[in-house]
């Protein structure tokens, strides 16, 4: 995607549901590299690993539709497999189906896909999965800042 900024999203627990935290950092490629715009991170005292996953994608689209000037393409980057196939497959499907899920239960984190399928309608989006830990810089900025605040939620 010319010209897209890429987002780097991560979120996590510790213990599931446990203290969890949420993290994302925009940037523009450039030519000495990457230079990130903004990051951001955040947590909850009780809650789960897919739910910061969702929440750290939420608070990077917010963050960029505020910011003033900012193209409104972006390649967005994530290491769960969850938020990447649920918005690009999944959620298509549950919406059909009234937020039930192919178990014939109810769709779990509704409340946070349904919020992410609002946004996502303001941006011209391209999802991209990396496996978690595999040296990618800016996913790796992401899994520390998340770290840092499921520390921070922990007490």
């Amino acid at each position: 995607m010319e010209n897209a900024l890429m987002i780097f999203t991560d979120g996590g627990c510790s213990g599931n549901p446990g203290p969890g935290g949420w993290a994302f950092v925009i940037a523009r490629e450039e030519a000495g590299g990457p230079r990130i715009i903004s990051s951001k991170n955040g947590g909850e005292k009780t809650t789960t690993n897919n739910r910061m996953e969702l929440t750290a994608v939420l608070q990077s689209l917010r963050a960029l539709r505020d910011m003033e000037g900012a193209p409104r393409a972006a390649v967005v980057v994530t290491d769960s497999q969850y938020v990447q196939k649920g918005i690009t497959d999944w959620i298509v499907k549950w919406k059909r189906n009234g937020w039930v899920s192919s178990g014939k239960t109810p769709v779990k984190n509704r409340d946070l896909w349904e919020a992410l399928d609002a946004i996502v309608g303001e941006f011209s989006l391209e999802w991209q999965w990396v496996r978690g830990h595999s040296g990618v810089a800016l996913n790796e900025m992401c899994d520390a800042l998340a770290q840092e605040a499921i520390a921070w939620a922990r007490g």
